[in-house]
This record gives C-alpha cells, sequence and structure tokens, in this order.
C-alpha cells in the first residue's frame, strides 16, 4: 500500500503540454513580459498589424494565463496528499506519554492517474479558449481593417463626385447667366442641393473614420491614453475562398469553439473514470514513536474508507456520464450551427459576388457609354456640358454601392476564416502547433 501511494511521474502528454506552454512564453510573454512588439507603418502588411495585436492584446494575455494556471493545477492532481504531523500526550499528575506521529493519506495510483487525466482535460479546454482569443482578437483586427479602407475609399470617391458637381455647378452657372445652352434655375438648385448632401456625407464619413480608428486601435489592444498606431494604407480587394466542401472540411478539423467543446468531450470522458473511482479505499499509514516509554513504545496506525454506498457511487457514475454524453450532444449541435453559418456566409459573399459583377461588368460600362453619348451631344450642339459631370457623378456613386457590396463581402469572408481558423496570418507560432490541434 505504501508503495503504491508514491508519486505518479509526470505523463508524456503533460511533459508536453509544459513544453509547448513554455515555447509559447517565449513568444508571447518573454520573461513575463510583453515582447518587442513589429514596428508598424501604413505600408505594412496586414500580417504586421495582426500580429501586433496578438502579442499586445490583454484578451489573449489572460487567456494564456488561464491555461498555464490549469497546467499548473495538474501536478497537484497526482501527488499525494500532504502528510500530517501529530502530537498525543497522556496527562495525569505527570505527562505520562508523549507521542509525536507522522501521518500518510494514500490515494492509489488509479484513482490519481484518472484525476489527473481530468485535470489535463480541463488544461486542454483552457488551451483551446487560448487559441479562440487569438483567432477573435485577429479577426476584429481585420474587420477594423477593412472598414477603415472602406471608409478613406469612400472618401475619396465623395471628393470626386464634389469635385464633378462643383465643375457642372460652374457651367450651369457660366450657361444661365449668358442665357446659352439649356441651364435652368431648377438646374442650379438641384446641383445646389446635390453639393450640400455630399458634403453632409463626407462630414459623416469623417465622424465615421474617427469611430474606425478608434475600433481599431482597440483591436490592436492600445488604449485611448496610448500614442495612435500607423493607420494602415489598405485596398480593399476579393479575397479568393476554396469550395464550400473545403470549408466545411477546414472548419470541423480547426473551428476553435469545436476544438475547445472536444476538449470539453475529453475532460468529460476523464470525470467518468474518476467517478468509477469512488468505489476504491483510500488508505491512511501512520506511526507514533511513545518518548516517554522505556523501553521505547511506537503505535503504528491505519484507516482505511469503505465505499459501501453503492448508490451514492452509482448516482456519482451516472452524473459524470450525463455530463459526458451532453458534451457529445454539444459537439454535434455545434457543428449543425457552423454548418448553417457557412451557408450563411457563403450565401452572403455570393450575394456580394453578383453586385459586384453586375455593377463591373454591366453598370459601369453602361454610364462610360452614357458619358461618352453626353459629350457627343455636347459636342453636337444638342446637350447641356453639365450633364457631363453629373454623368461622373452617377457613376461614382456606382463604385460607392460597388465599394460597399465588397466590405460587405471582406466582412463575411471574415467570419468564414474565423470558423476554418485561418483568420492570424502573420501569428502561428503562437498556438502549440502548427495545425491548431
Amino acid at each position: 500500500m505504501f508503495l503504491g501511494g508514491c508519486t505518479l511521474a509526470p505523463s508524456t502528454v503533460e511533459k508536453q503540454a509544459n513544453q509547448q506552454a513554455a515555447r509559447i512564453a517565449t513568444k508571447l510573454r518573454p520573461s513575463g513580459h510583453k515582447p518587442m512588439l513589429p514596428a508598424l507603418a501604413p505600408n505594412s502588411p496586414l500580417a504586421d498589424y495582426v500580429r501586433f495585436a496578438a502579442l499586445n492584446h490583454p484578451e489573449v494575455e489572460a487567456a494564456y494565463l488561464e491555461w498555464r494556471a490549469s497546467l499548473s493545477a495538474v501536478a497537484p492532481n497526482r501527488a499525494l496528499p500532504d502528510p500530517q504531523f501529530t502530537f498525543q500526550a497522556d496527562i495525569a499528575d505527570t505527562v505520562m506519554s508523549l507521542m509525536p506521529g507522522l501521518m500518510f493519506d494514500i490515494m492509489t495510483p488509479g484513482k490519481r492517474r484518472a484525476m489527473t487525466d481530468e485535470a489535463l482535460g480541463a488544461a486542454s479546454v483552457s488551451y483551446r479558449a487560448y487559441v479562440a482569443s487569438v483567432f477573435n482578437v485577429t479577426a476584429r483586427v481585420r474587420k477594423a481593417a477593412i472598414e477603415l479602407a472602406y471608409v478613406d475609399e469612400a472618401m475619396r470617391l465623395r471628393d470626386e463626385s464634389i469635385k464633378a458637381l462643383d465643375q457642372a455647378t460652374s457651367l450651369a452657372d457660366a450657361a444661365y447667366s449668358t442665357g446659352q445652352g439649356m441651364a435652368t434655375l431648377e438646374t442650379q438648385v438641384r446641383l445646389a442641393n446635390d453639393v450640400a448632401k455630399i458634403r453632409s456625407e463626407i462630414a459623416a464619413l469623417t465622424d465615421r473614420q474617427k469611430a474606425a480608428r478608434a475600433r481599431f486601435k482597440a483591436a490592436l489592444g492600445l488604449l485611448p491614453t496610448d500614442s495612435d498606431p500607423a493607420w494602415p494604407k489598405l485596398t480593399l480587394a476579393p479575397t479568393t475562398l476554396p469550395s464550400a466542401d473545403e470549408l466545411w472540411t477546414r472548419a470541423r478539423l480547426a473551428n476553435p469553439e469545436i476544438g475547445r467543446m472536444r476538449a470539453m468531450v475529453e475532460m468529460a470522458v476523464a470525470g467518468v473514470n474518476v467517478a468509477r473511482k469512488t468505489g476504491t479505499p483510500d488508505f491512511t499509514l501512520g506511526a507514533m514513536p511513545d518518548l516517554k516509554a522505556d523501553p521505547l513504545m511506537i503505535r503504528p496506525t491505519a484507516t482505511v474508507t469503505l465505499p459501501i454506498w453503492r448508490e451514492k457511487i452509482r448516482a456519482t457514475v451516472s452524473a459524470a456520464e450525463a455530463r459526458r454524453d451532453a458534451a457529445l450532444a454539444r459537439v454535434s449541435a455545434e457543428e449543425i450551427n457552423l454548418a448553417a453559418e457557412i451557408a450563411q456566409m457563403l450565401y452572403m459573399v455570393r450575394e456580394s459576388d453578383l453586385m459586384i459583377e453586375y455593377i463591373e461588368k454591366v453598370a459601369l460600362p453602361n454610364y462610360d457609354r452614357a458619358i461618352a453619348s453626353v459629350e457627343a451631344s455636347y459636342q453636337a450642339g444638342m446637350g447641356s456640358p453639365a450633364m457631363i459631370p453629373e454623368t461622373h457623378v452617377m457613376q461614382v456613386g456606382m463604385r460607392l454601392e460597388r465599394l460597399a457590396a465588397l466590405r460587405d463581402r471582406e466582412n463575411a469572408v471574415t467570419d468564414l476564416l474565423l470558423m476554418t481558423a485561418e483568420t492570424a496570418a502573420g501569428a502561428a507560432d503562437l498556438f502549440a502547433d502548427n495545425s491548431t490541434r
């Protein structure tokens, strides 16, 4: 019984987990402090900003420390209970006996091994939560960057609209004042209203840019009191996606939330093994020497638990098995929800693609032909020159619609990449292995 109670050596899984955590610490928090963060410039690729956020954001740090804490909780589960120092004395007129002692609680290796496996399962759940935090933070960086790129381009296009409308207004004013052409007061009023409307939209976009920059700064893990980062100069472009079947396969293998739930299943399975060990008795061994006795007397002591309440044991095992089955059911439910979300995101991508295709292949070419027709009419003396910049304004408005569709598409793509664990480009070395399994 004494040999059976000896401390268990760390398992291979525990050693690997601690090595992985230590390796990640050299990247994430070397010497317990933040590492040298990547230098950011306006022309830096998005991957640099993603890595900056993963290394700097306190959400990632908190999740990592939770994982380290859960790993540290494994060793106490495989260790022996603390020994107890005891003291006993018989006192009448004098001290008749004086017996200090030492007691050892002995838990069988099988029970402690099961408890260790359960603790390792909890550590695996914490690791999955850490992985999910990295992907969530990097996805927020990507969405914030998309919003910044959209606002910057929208402001540029609105500036084009203002220039075109100012040109149209100048032409209409000149034609009206000289009585030449077909300019009317109604045209002047309409152009003035259009200019005022677009200027208000530019003002709103300026406020939106401030909010987008604040969101981007927060996504990087920076406080409002911190210095502003170099704002990225990114151009929105459609991201190529694999087929729906390939996305589903990747999501099932690498989705952070499904990975966390599968780790919870492993922990629940280990919990069942722990529950089944409740029928195994535990032992206590000790000895107390009587320092007053001559010759020296030693009083050995031993106790053993008696797990005789079978209903209690059955209920404990039944509860653990129910938790295991519930964890399995949650995995299935999450896979069903994931399939529905992938279908919804793919629909949104397809809807945006159709709108972009219509604008690029139909609407914009039609506006090019309309501009050419208006210019020809003016040269023939049959049209107003103000119609040329006005048609340019309508063309810019269509380009704005394309930009909005592209923004919606890339936001949906970001959600798809998050589901397939592919938003952390530039921070792959912050995981325990390349596949995040």
